[in-house]
């Protein structure tokens, strides 16, 4: 397939320019407070200027990803559009609406869709934000998730993550296979196609590659895959026993990873062309599943050294392990937030395995999720709100969401078979 030059697909993509953005008309919510009143927001079908007073489905659909990227943050509602006829002449105060957004869009000359979004604060009609993007039609999606991911930093002061993927594990096919989708559960791509056991992978920094064990040649060997592609994956880790759960390293350099090739499972650091450059425990105990601190001065990983499988973290510089749960007698799958303020992980309480969040300084563990059923494998999202593990109940996993501050689980939709191993992506290009 013919490729355009790499320049002139971001020229294209890029070429949305601020209509008015004073730096005065930024909202700056206290998005982590658990109380925030969620915003009513409005946002009409998007209009076809050449037919202004048609609804369209194409304009309904636009405005229905617009919706679920912006609800996807957790602190904004949206008002159905039935309850003001989905007129643009609307008194936004009577329906109840904070803020609307409204897009129109077009063709030029060369086909390509141009696509004109506002977003307005209906106290004042002011225009908080309003943008112009021209790109062929195929990447409408990426210009709504753009510009929704805008409107959260305007709101918030933190960059939104409609644009992020989620690699995890399914069945769907009778074998497990690791498959990617868009946050919102769409765009769903089967990545590996080894007919066997595949698990734990794992997003390289700048999302552009992913790791993975595979059991498909009778031995857990670690593969890589370039995303940008879907035929060629290639074998970095082949030794005998274990070649499981890595972490990249934040630089995207090097990776941890737990190797069992002299007997003991134990933590190694492995440049990305699978040659061993360190080993960071030795016959202390089970390590696995490692995690880097983002500034990559520290190392959380499990290890039942103390006899029962315990989160600790090592000093990078030192190599100097504490240990960092106390309670409870299974703790297992750490995962660092972005922020470098909290850990989360997988916790035995009763019968069941729950998420709970703790410091890296330690101190009282939160239970995240009180709920029946098995909660395992958590992934934070690039801003550090929320968190996507999966779920087990009545013999069927699901991939879900929650929010760290709030309340609820979220199901991931539009998935087929059980789904394990979730891992959320950093901030992608648009």
């Amino acid at each position: 397939m013919k490729q355009f030059p790499k320049i002139l697909v971001t020229i294209i993509l890029l070429s949305g320019f601020l209509y008015a953005c004073p730096a005065r008309a930024r909202v700056y919510l206290d998005i982590t407070s658990a109380d925030l009143r969620k915003l009513p927001i409005a946002i009409p079908h998007f209009i076809d200027k050449r037919h202004p007073k048609a609804i369209t489905k194409k304009g309904r659909k636009m405005a229905a990803l617009a919706s679920k990227a912006l609800t996807l943050h957790g602190f904004i509602d949206i008002i159905p559009s039935k309850s003001y006829n989905n007129d643009r002449g609307t008194n936004w105060k009577n329906v109840g609406a904070d803020f609307v957004l409204l897009g129109n869009y077009d063709s030029d000359k060369n086909s390509a869709m141009v696509l004109e979004l506002r977003f307005i604060n209906t106290s004042d009609g002011s225009m908080i934000i309003g943008k112009r993007y021209k790109a062929p039609w195929s990447k409408q999606s990426n210009m709504i998730r753009k510009f929704c991911d805008e409107v959260i930093y305007q709101l918030s002061g933190v960059n939104g993550v409609s644009n992020t993927k989620i690699a995890y594990v399914s069945d769907q096919t009778g074998s497990k296979e690791v498959y990617l989708a868009d946050i919102l559960g769409e765009n769903i791509r089967q990545v590996t196609h080894h007919h066997d056991i595949t698990v734990s992978p794992r997003f390289s920094p700048d999302g552009k590659k992913l790791v993975y064990t595979s059991y498909h040649r009778g031995n857990p060997n670690l593969y890589i895959t370039n995303l940008s592609q879907s035929k060629v994956t290639k074998a970095i880790s082949w030794r005998r026993g274990l070649n499981i759960a890595p972490a990249w390293s934040p630089n995207g350099k090097t990776m941890v990873i737990t190797l069992s090739k002299d007997g003991n499972p134990d933590l190694y650091i492995m440049a990305v062309n699978g040659r061993i450059i360190r080993r960071l425990t030795k016959n202390k105990g089970i390590n696995v599943s490692p995690t880097w601190a983002p500034d990559g001065k520290h190392l959380a990983f499990v290890s039942d050294r103390s006899g029962t499988p315990q989160i600790y973290i090592m000093d990078m510089n030192t190599k100097i392990t504490r240990r960092l749960t106390y309670e409870g007698a299974e703790n297992t799958t750490p995962s660092w937030s972005p922020n470098g303020e909290t850990i989360a992980y997988t916790a035995r309480e009763g019968s069941t395995h729950q998420i709970f969040i703790i410091s890296p300084g330690g101190g009282q563990p939160t239970q995240l999720t009180k709920y029946w059923g098995d909660h395992e494998s958590p992934s934070w999202a690039p801003d550090s709100r929320q968190i996507i593990f999966s779920r087990s109940r009545n013999g069927k996993k699901q991939l879900c969401r929650i929010f760290i501050k709030g309340k609820g689980v979220i199901p991931m939709t539009n998935l087929k078979g059980n789904q394990a191993f979730p891992q959320w992506s950093p901030r992608l290009k648009y």
